[in-house]
């Protein structure tokens, strides 16, 4: 079993075994290496905020990606479900964690049309455990197993898992002392800016779409309140077709720049 610094079991049933699923860290699921696979030594098992996943390097179509330069193969993430998609051949779900939203499926056995039927809520918390997976460069999670978080200290305990193996990669790699001057780009919640209060905007909105960074700017210059500025004001103010601004709403909210409050067409920034 693989450790970090010492570190090595999980709790809350984060690890896997008989009570989530089969996977373990370290060790890759139970189906072994069938069919030409990886073997158990080449699994882990990460623990990943939804930030860390958009910031996951893939070096090409198909290989693995790598988080804080050490490849991932299996992950688990917990977060709040913002929407929820059964169909015949999958259960869709969109889940929010504060540091951005990300779809994750999960596939249904033909045999088994029950499990079509999720066992949780809107706004509920889930862990959920999987692979990230790539599809015409957009990223989802493709689910092994989802289930309810019943204790509300498993989110906070995720979080810090997560920062743990975090801090355990990027102190190997760059020495106890040697992540400040990258700082920003080893950050695994949301960006901030200048990180002296300069004003600049953060790093993610350089990436992102012309339409969505005139979202943002017109979040971030006009004052809405505790409630946000609505979807309507915002396609009149910009001067944008509907579909324009719910396209750029979700590509800020996939980096977490912004988030939904009064409803899901209401959004606000996230302060930073």
């Amino acid at each position: 079993m693989s450790a970090y610094d010492g570190y090595s079991k999980t709790g809350y049933g984060a690890q896997g075994g008989d009570d989530s699923g089969g996977f373990f860290v370290g060790g890759g699921s139970q189906q072994g290496s069938q069919g030409g696979g990886k073997s158990h030594e080449d699994e882990s098992l990460r623990p990943l905020t939804i930030k860390q996943i958009y910031d996951a390097e893939e070096p090409y179509s198909g290989a693995d990606f790598k988080v804080d330069g050490a490849p991932i193969t299996q992950i688990t993430l917990v977060g709040q479900v913002r929407s929820i998609n059964p169909q015949q051949t999958n259960l869709t779900i969109k889940v929010d964690d504060g540091t951005g939203q990300i779809e994750v499926k999960k596939w249904i056995d033909p045999d088994k049309q029950g499990d079509a039927e999720p066992s949780f809520e809107i706004n509920s918390h889930i862990r959920i455990w999987g692979r990230l997976k790539s599809f015409s460069n957009k990223r989802h999670v493709g689910a092994h197993v989802i289930r309810p978080v019943t204790d509300f200290n498993e989110v906070n305990y995720h979080l810090l898992e997560a920062t743990y193996v975090h801090l355990f990669y990027t102190h190997r790699t760059t020495g106890e002392h040697g992540a400040g001057d990258n700082a920003d780009e080893d950050s695994m919640f949301v960006d901030g800016g200048d990180g002296g209060g300069g004003g600049q905007l953060p790093n993610k909105v350089s990436l992102c779409s012309e339409n969505a960074k005139k979202m943002y700017n017109y979040l971030n210059d006009t004052p809405g309140g505790n409630d946000g500025m609505h979807l309507n004001s915002i396609t009149m103010a910009l001067d944008l077709a509907v579909r324009d601004v719910l396209t750029a709403a979700d590509e800020l909210l996939a980096h977490g720049l912004i988030y939904t409050t009064v409803d899901d067409e209401t959004w606000s920034i996230l302060e930073f």
